[in-house]
């Protein structure tokens, strides 16, 4: 583990290697999992005001299941959740060439929403985790879904925080994206 501020982070994400690979996964993380995405309490929000924007872009199913269950549900542990269609898709999702994709970055790309997507997908996988002292943990999630990306990334030498480093400074800004490159550069040359 490595601090960086109020930040423990996995060495993992510096050392080991991601890159999604959608022609082998087909986005299947989308589809898959025993809950829907986790949601920052103001994405919610965001999601209700949002929704005209991106609607045109989701499927049908996914229509009716926000209709029917809102913006969020609250998962067995008590997090916030994006709702699932059938308990398996995102509700948020769409079909494009055998692809399971966002429909809310769609409408962002395209510039009709101002919300790219919720911040745990654009992290995916990496995990956040508050702590009682207000410290936030990244963890590494390894999910059986994703071995194509540990195996592009591999082999294209690309370490996860590399590969997520639009939606780190997202999240937690150029600075401490900075100082992520600085530590990996540090536990390269141990």
């Amino acid at each position: 583990m490595i601090e960086i501020d109020d930040k423990i982070i996995s060495a993992d994400l510096l050392r080991e290697g991601f890159l999604c690979d959608l022609s082998q996964c087909k986005g299947i993380c989308c589809v898959e999992g025993n809950a829907g995405a986790p949601l920052e309490i103001e994405e919610v929000d965001i999601l209700e005001e949002e929704y005209p924007n991106y609607k045109p872009y989701m499927t049908p199913e996914g229509i009716a299941a926000v209709e029917a269950q809102g913006f969020m549900v609250v998962d067995e542990d008590g997090d916030y959740t994006t709702p699932l269609v059938n308990d398996a898709e995102c509700a948020y999702t769409y079909q494009e060439g055998g692809v399971t994709l966002c429909a809310i970055e769609k409408a962002w790309m395209e510039g009709k929403c101002s919300f790219r997507k919720p911040i745990s997908c654009h992290l995916y996988p990496i995990r956040l985790v508050n702590f009682s002292n207000g410290s936030v943990g990244l963890n590494y999630h390894r999910w059986t879904v994703c071995d194509c990306a540990r195996r592009c990334g591999k082999a294209a030498g690309v370490p996860v925080y590399k590969s997520l480093r639009e939606a780190i400074i997202r999240r937690f800004g150029e600075e401490f994206y900075a100082q992520l490159e600085a530590a990996a550069e540090l536990l390269k040359n141990q």
